[in-house]
């Protein structure tokens, strides 16, 4: 017996059983957490109608951070972690002590953890384009050069890495 199908619709199954198999690539080709890497949970707090907040999450977990997300409450939490506003992004995590402001790359975020400085956390202030989480289709491939900025203690910040050229 043979099936009937919409029109398209058999096209669109068909296609969508061909990309089936290139999703699990992409995800065993992410840089998951290293065989033996403990890392800590990342909490964070979001905004509920930020979507570029959940693609930053996608890009923790992908790098093999469990995170746990509170909805609402980011600029209590943002006050409360010692980020100051000039500092500000759109969602704000907290990871083994540290703040995690905006859209930092898990790169930079396991090297803190390795240096382990006597600091409040990182940022990078505002959405920069091309950062995790704001490097979807929709930017059309742009990235704009950024920082990420190590806050000290008394809310200072000096750059930790600059995304700029050839590590964009």
């Amino acid at each position: 017996m043979e099936t009937k199908f919409p029109n398209g619709a058999r096209r669109q199954l068909l296609l969508a059983l061909g990309v089936l198999p290139l999703a699990g690539l992409a995800r065993a080709a992410a840089p998951a957490a290293r065989k033996g890497e403990d890392l800590p949970a990342v909490q964070v707090w979001k905004e509920p109608t930020c979507g570029c907040c959940k693609d930053w999450i996608a890009h923790m977990e992908a790098n093999g951070f469990k995170v746990y997300v509170n909805t609402g409450g980011t600029n209590a939490a943002r006050a409360r972690l010692g980020i100051p506003q000039n500092l500000a992004s759109c969602h704000t995590a907290l990871v083994a002590g540290y703040a995690i402001e905006g859209h930092v790359p898990a790169r930079e975020i396991r090297r803190l953890l390795k240096e382990k400085p006597a600091a409040v956390g990182l940022s990078a202030p505002g959405m920069p384009i091309g950062s995790p989480g704001m490097d979807t289709p929709s930017y059309n491939g742009k990235k704009n050069p950024y920082n990420v900025m190590l806050v000290a203690k008394d809310g200072s910040a000096t750059v930790y890495q600059k995304y700029e050229g050839n590590n964009l």
